[in-house]
């Protein structure tokens, strides 16, 4: 049976790295990102794999939709990955300087938009006993200085993963701490200089397609990066 995924976040770093993965094993893909450019070449870049491209915000309700109806064309799907996310104001905020207008928008779009996302997807999700991989980071349970905002958006999704885990025990529910990596975001948020020596995105890869070929039982995962030196 083909097997149908929706990668949020696609036009690069991780999620544009497991697009091409899971293209290459035959996937269906259905992909999203903001920026058009990015994502198109992104998809152009997986040849004649069967992809769906839909650029648009995730935060928007009328893109979710899209991206629901998209997968439904499909027959559903067997993995949907909760990958888009914003890192909010930079250079990072403490808490007692954070703008709260700032934190609502973030939590729009590394919280309530995957949920909003899961909730319209789910019913395929359930009928092919498919698996979500919400991607969260170690700022959800670690104290960092400033990390504070984007590390409560992650709490929050690692909760809300772990509550949909027991609710629905037909889904495989995985939150998955990547480490460190070499990403637009983590050079926006520490520079580029030190964003450049941590691991490349597709270090990551095998641990999502080993979670989808050894199915575990839902639960955080933490894939461990060496920085290099």
């Amino acid at each position: 049976m083909t097997r149908n995924a929706l990668i949020t976040g696609a036009s690069r770093g991780l999620g544009r790295a497991l697009a091409g993965a899971l293209a290459a094993d035959g996937w269906r893909l259905v992909l999203t990102a903001r920026g058009a450019e990015d994502l198109e070449k992104a998809a152009a870049e997986l040849g004649h794999a069967a992809v769906t491209a839909l650029p648009g915000d995730v935060a928007d309700p009328g893109h979710r939709d899209r991206l629901a109806e998209a997968a439904a064309a499909l027959g559903g799907l067997d993995l949907l990955v909760n990958n888009a996310s914003g890192l909010g104001p930079t250079p990072l905020p403490k808490l007692a300087d954070y703008p709260v207008r700032e934190l609502l928008d973030l939590f729009s779009v590394n919280v309530l938009a995957p949920l909003a996302l899961l909730q319209l997807t789910l019913p395929g999700l359930r009928a092919r006993r498919g698996a979500v991989v919400n991607i969260s980071s170690d700022a959800a349970v670690e104290a960092y200085e400033g990390w504070g905002g984007y590390g409560a958006t992650k709490a929050a999704l690692d909760q809300i993963s772990n509550v949909l885990a027991v609710e629905e025990p037909d889904v495989a529910v995985w939150w998955l701490d990547p480490g460190e990596m070499n990403t637009r975001m983590l050079a926006d948020a520490i520079g580029p200089g030190e964003a450049g020596g941590a691991p490349a995105p597709e270090t990551v890869v095998p641990t999502v397609l080993r979670l989808l070929a050894e199915r575990p039982g839902s639960g955080r995962v933490v894939h461990v990066n060496e920085r290099s030196e």
